[in-house]
């Protein structure tokens, strides 16, 4: 910011740049684009939305009113907000029904460890406004969806980006999201950002001898997991 102030270079920031918001709201309009075209009629119950500064909720809110407004989408969904339980400052605003107390920062995630959230009041608007929520999940839940992700959708996806699928297993078990509702997830960022925690989250590999016997072992010791 000072360099930019500096040498009246132009500061693209998304925690400061208001165009970004205008950027991010591009989601909601391929979201519009592909459920307009492949099952017109139809929007998911809700948007679950990873949350840093809060300018990605905030740009797929703004993204969703402007569709509905223009008779793209015949209904909002609800959006759920989703923080690392390390960096929860949306979560303990939301929940307390008080203003922003800036927290430290303390999770895997990087992409969504904002102790200050820049966007802060657009953020809050997409949930109070869509009748959402927010939710927290620990880090090893982050992790654990690292592979969950990988293997249901096929979506290689970093701590930050597939923390929306953690907050909406926590969010079924809060009774939150019904069983019958559907979710889309907004994945917001490549799991090559962030190669340690894949590694982390897939474990060590099988080492395997080139015998049928030592593949029908390693085969039937991985049954399941």
């Amino acid at each position: 910011m000072k360099a930019s102030a500096e040498f009246g270079w132009y500061n693209r920031n998304c925690a400061i740049n208001p165009y970004l918001i205008e950027g991010k709201k591009t989601v909601s309009l391929e979201l519009a684009e592909q459920f307009s075209r492949l099952m017109p009629g139809r929007v998911p119950d809700w948007i679950a939305v990873s949350v840093g500064d809060g300018c990605t909720i905030g740009g797929v809110w703004q993204g969703l009113k402007e569709m509905h407004f223009l008779g793209i989408l015949p209904r909002l969904p609800r959006i759920l907000g989703v923080q690392a339980r390390g960096c929860q400052p949306f979560v303990n605003a939301w929940k307390n029904r008080s203003g922003l107390v800036p927290c430290a920062a303390n999770t895997l995630a990087d992409s969504i460890a904002v102790g200050h959230p820049r966007n802060f009041a657009k953020g809050m608007r997409a949930v109070n406004e869509s009748c959402g929520a927010f939710v927290a999940v620990e880090d090893e839940e982050i992790l654990e969806s690292i592979t969950l992700v990988a293997r249901r959708a096929g979506v290689f996806g970093e701590p930050a980006g597939v923390a929306c699928a953690a907050g909406v297993r926590r969010a079924l078990a809060l009774g939150i999201i019904g069983r019958s509702e559907s979710v889309a997830l907004v994945m917001t960022g490549n799991g090559l950002k962030d190669v340690k925690s894949a590694v982390r989250a897939a474990g060590s590999a099988i080492k395997v001898r080139p015998a049928i016997e030592a593949v029908r072992e390693a085969v039937l010791a991985t049954a399941g997991k």
